[in-house]
């Protein structure tokens, strides 16, 4: 894997979020190319994480989807590889701590000031006024940047 810009993928994942893609989608989207993921499987699979959870309002999709960019590129695919799992946790926690020191939580709900524990599942059109209060594509920005230099400083290492 070549090195990532991290820049361009920062703004392509707060693009896709723009296009009305959720914050989960929008980063696994801005990175499935790199690991050959079909862009319509790489929405699905991540469509359920945006809201924090299908609007559950817990973890951030952008960072939920973040983790999903770590999972496809250390391949913990084998049940008994204990090392990989412990490699994929430990990456998590790193990137979590990350996101937590940047933006105050990794909670949906908290990032966005909310005061209620989920909403509607009935997601809010995505209009000018809607960007306007929502700092989401903030979030997916920042998710995509923390994600690319993870990967940048693995792909130093090989």
């Amino acid at each position: 894997m070549e090195k990532i810009n991290v820049e361009e993928r920062a703004e392509k994942a707060r693009q896709l979020f723009h296009e009305g893609y959720n914050c989960a989608q929008s980063v696994v989207l801005a990175y499935s190319d790199l690991f050959d993921l079909d862009p319509s499987l790489a929405a699905s699979i991540s469509a359920p994480l945006g809201g924090g959870m299908g609007r559950l309002r817990e973890v951030c999709g952008a960072v939920s989807g973040m983790f999903m960019i770590a999972g496809l590129y250390y391949k913990n695919d084998v049940p008994s590889d204990m090392a990989k799992r412990k490699q994929v946790y430990a990456t998590v926690q790193e990137l979590a701590e990350q996101s937590k020191a940047l933006n105050g939580s990794i909670i949906c709900r908290e990032l966005l000031g909310l005061d209620h524990k989920s909403d509607a599942p009935t997601p809010e059109a995505r209009t000018e006024a809607y960007y306007k209060r929502r700092p989401c594509a903030d979030y997916v920005a920042s998710a995509a940047r923390l994600i690319g230099e993870k990967l940048n400083q693995e792909i130093s290492k090989e």
